[in-house]
């Protein structure tokens, strides 16, 4: 049975950056798609190389929201 994770994606610059929330692993590629597929490598391996086992578990349910915080005043 695969296990599930859950994925952010950011911009930086000329990249998108992917991260696996429950792994901490992170991966890069030029498109969205390219850095989907190298998250899912980097776990992958991430997983070939510290086991699969006391894998922390995703809820299913995440909030994302963008915010605004005054710095200086």
């Amino acid at each position: 049975m695969p296990n599930k994770f859950t994925a952010v994606i950011t911009k930086e610059e000329e990249w998108y950056v992917a991260y696996c929330m429950e792994l901490g692993v992170v991966s890069q590629g030029k498109t969205i798609e390219e850095a989907q597929a190298n998250l899912r490598e980097a776990v992958e391996l991430y997983l070939e190389s510290f086991g699969a086992e006391d894998l922390p578990k995703t809820t299913g349910e995440m909030m994302l929201y963008p915010f605004e915080v005054a710095v200086g005043g």
